[in-house]
């Protein structure tokens, strides 16, 4: 991958962005460049689904007792948005650099009804945890992702070239040995997809009055069998995993946005100050005041 990497690098020089610490989007839809200066230790984070690929240094993330590891080389599919633990590792005083791709459905379902016209889909594997895969890359996949940084480092070529080659990554994922976790996403009835409807919701409506009882009517689901379908995709139950939610967007809008800790507990659905703080400092290991 060190092709890969003095893309990353040069996309890197060409766009100012060897003082980022984050990520930032780029000139194609959906997809995001990501830096850090060094390692990190282990901390909460809520991943986004789609996409990840690493050019340079390595992670470790956690989801429940499962511990994922990838770096450069390796792909990350996530199906769902997931509160995790994610731990950094920089190389050779390297900075760490990669890309997230986002897998939106007017892109996902058309490929899957295409794919389906020619070849039987892969059956849904309901009994393990599909939020969350690492893979190596094989020589097609890399070298789309290649073609797309190098499309990258030319506005007029993302713009025209970009959309197709995420199309083609996307594809590729599909066909690969973990393409099940999205045709799981794009079953519309199936049980991982029921799954992902609600986490969408609660991503939206984090700070309103959220049930379990109301989650599971609207996908059309017993509130028992919701709750063993929603724990076995993320391994959290849907109140744990609306709480974690809360308090990664209360750590947002305190470190990013400026707000007052109290501002932002309301904000993100709390109705006491005390309880708020209470959990940030138990989830995060500081007090939101670490944060303003």
């Amino acid at each position: 991958m060190a092709n890969f990497a003095e893309l990353l690098q040069s996309y890197t020089d060409l766009k100012d962005l060897n003082g980022l610490n984050g990520n930032c989007r780029t000139a194609i839809r959906g997809v995001h460049y990501f830096r850090a200066d060094g390692s990190s230790g282990r901390q909460p984070l809520l991943y986004k689904s789609g996409i990840i690929v690493v050019g340079q240094g390595r992670k470790e993330i956690h989801l429940g007792d499962q511990c994922v590891r990838y770096g450069a080389g390796d792909y990350l599919v996530i199906g769902v948005p997931l509160p995790l633990e994610c731990e950094a590792f920089a190389e050779k005083g390297l900075p760490i650099l990669g890309l997230s791709i986002d897998v939106p459905s007017r892109i996902l379902h058309p490929l899957v009804d295409q794919i389906s016209e020619h070849s039987k889909l892969p059956s849904s594997k309901p009994e393990t945890s599909l939020s969350l895969v690492s893979e190596s890359m094989g020589k097609p996949l890399a070298n789309a992702f290649t073609r797309l940084l190098q499309c990258l480092h030319s506005d007029i070529e993302s713009a025209v070239l970009g959309a197709a080659i995420v199309e083609e990554i996307i594809y590729r994922i599909l066909q690969g040995p973990n393409g099940h976790v999205l045709f799981d996403l794009a079953r519309h009835d199936g049980q991982y997809a029921r799954v992902a409807k609600t986490l969408t919701h609660i991503h939206k409506e984090f700070a309103s009055n959220i049930t379990v009882e109301s989650l599971a009517e609207q996908v059309n689901m017993s509130v028992s069998g919701f709750h063993k379908a929603f724990r076995q995709v993320t391994t959290e139950s849907p109140l744990q995993y609306l709480k974690k939610v809360r308090l990664n967007k209360a750590k947002e809008l305190i470190a990013a946005d400026g707000k007052r800790v109290n501002d932002a507990a309301t904000l993100v659905g709390y109705t006491s100050a005390s309880q708020f703080s209470r959990e940030f400092k138990r989830h995060f290991n500081a007090s939101p005041k670490a944060y303003a």
